[in-house]
């Protein structure tokens, strides 16, 4: 009987937690009884009940697992990790609020059993904010012709991975991860299922325009050059404008040297314009640099404080444990 893995990131998602694991319980038992589940819920430092239910969970139902952070290591660090700690021959990557649709897991599966080793979803409509769907819907389309490697659009980690691309993610040990990339890069042929993204159940989204911001400058500095060439580029233009603007007005002196008064107008207009740039390019190379930086200093993708229903040294990925 072949085991399917679900990896669920939790922050804070109480109201939850439960329900998910009863519907996705179900699924299985209805849609998917050939198969054994494994739940994976990786906790990401919350602060109300998340984890006692999650506790009860894993007394209740020996196939349900979890891993309890020792703090909160980000939207994309954490569930990087659960994925390369599960153990199903397929791993499927949902959020907790019922966003990701539960329906849509049986339609990966089948899939999967078709030879694909990756089955994802594509948002094609949403529910949520819709400024928020098409400002993301911009930064897709904008990441997309920037990058040398084809991205995704509207694709959020939702999806199914064979036991086959989890080694590729195990390798790949990247302090870092942007799952959407490497998916695009490195993964193996996909198929796309589109899908409408509902309303969170219940609770409250944790993203906020740092958050968001967040995600998409990982995005952009790990897989586009666009904005280091752009500062060459823009740099080499304005350099060549100052020239030929400096030439044309000392000629205008030369030839009505008392008529032409130059004035400190366009000398000021030009200053601030150059350092505006100047320092809008600084910042993007900051984020350059503080990815590289990131990258260097290796540090584990979470630090964990418990794990629950795991077997003795079955940590897989070589990353800190906080209990021991």
């Amino acid at each position: 009987m072949k085991t399917i893995s679900i990896v669920i990131p939790c922050y804070n998602e109480q109201e939850n937690v439960v329900p998910l694991y009863e519907a996705l319980r179900s699924m299985f038992a209805s849609d998917l009884p050939r198969y054994r589940y494994e739940l994976l819920y990786i906790d990401n430092d919350s602060h109300d009940e998340t984890r006692a239910l999650i506790r009860g969970l894993c007394a209740q139902d020996p196939q349900v697992k979890a891993i309890f952070n020792a703090k909160n290591f980000g939207q994309f660090n954490s569930p990087y990790y659960a994925m390369l700690q599960s153990t199903g021959d397929a791993t499927i990557l949902m959020a907790a609020d019922f966003q990701d649709p539960i329906e849509m897991i049986p339609q990966f599966v089948a899939a999967w059993e078709e030879g694909y080793k990756i089955a994802i979803g594509v948002k094609t409509h949403s529910k949520e904010n819709p400024l928020m769907y098409a400002l993301r819907g911009l930064y897709y389309k904008l990441i997309k012709k920037m990058s040398s490697v084809d991205q995704i659009a509207q694709f959020t980690g939702f999806g199914l991975y064979d036991h086959a691309f989890i080694d590729v993610m195990r390798q790949l040990n990247d302090p870092t991860p942007f799952l959407r990339g490497i998916v695009a890069e490195l993964g193996f042929h996909r198929k796309e299922i589109p899908y409408t993204q509902p309303k969170r159940r219940a609770g409250i989204t944790h993203n906020n325009l740092y958050t968001l911001y967040d995600a998409a400058m990982l995005g952009f500095t790990s897989y586009t050059k666009v904005g280091l060439r752009m500062a060459v580029f823009f740099g080499a233009a304005c350099s060549g404008i100052s020239m030929l603007i400096a030439i044309i007005y000392l000629i205008m002196k030369l030839i009505w040297w008392d008529r032409f008064p130059a004035g400190m107008a366009p000398m000021l207009i030009g200053m601030l314009f150059l350092g505006s740039v100047q320092i809008f390019f600084i910042g993007l190379l900051g984020e350059y640099i503080l990815s590289i930086n990131q990258r260097v200093m290796r540090r584990p993708l979470v630090v964990e404080e418990e794990r629950l229903n795991f077997p003795e040294d079955a940590m897989i990925g070589g990353m800190a444990d906080a209990s021991k």
